[in-house]
């Protein structure tokens, strides 16, 4: 069953790139006391995700931040070496926060999950938002397949309003 509002989410680890290497990061524990903006995207590198996904995040940190969200997080079936090399290509350090969901475990558990084979991209998370306080999932806005739209920084924004 999809994650919903009210929700908690799952208590599944990802993965970033620490000082010594891959790191786990328990993201209920991560997560504890914060608010946060979440969001999944298909991939590291492909077209919508680089060029207007990431880039809005980064661009509107400061305004998201100042609305009372403690971090950004995006969320990705990419290795955390992919991620780490996505986050220099996307000057993302320090504003976007980029966890690797290798396995595909959290997208698989929250049920945002999709079937890219016909793509040669195996299974994916969907792009989706949500945002999630103390572990609870407070908003949640999943695209259409193929759009962009909802998961947009802009409609952060705006939900944040």
């Amino acid at each position: 069953m999809t994650i919903s509002v009210g929700d908690r989410l799952p208590d599944i680890s990802l993965k970033c790139i620490g000082n010594d290497g891959p790191k786990e990061i328990k993201i209920n524990e991560y997560l504890a006391n914060k608010k946060v903006v979440l969001f999944s995207l298909p991939g590291a590198f492909t077209p919508t995700c680089s060029a207007k996904h990431m880039p809005g995040f980064v661009e509107y940190e400061s305004d998201i931040k100042s609305r009372g969200i403690d971090e950004i997080i995006c969320v990705s079936v990419n290795d955390a070496f992919v991620m780490q090399a996505w986050e220099k290509d996307q000057n993302s350090k320090g504003k976007v926060t980029l966890f690797a969901d290798g396995n595909g475990d959290f997208v698989e558990a929250v049920d945002l999950i999709f079937d890219g084979t016909s793509f040669g991209l195996g299974k994916r998370g969907k792009r989706f938002v949500m945002i999630v306080e103390d572990c609870k999932v407070v908003h949640l806005a999943i695209e259409k397949p193929g759009t962009f739209d909802v998961s947009s920084a802009e409609s952060v924004l705006k939900v944040l309003a």
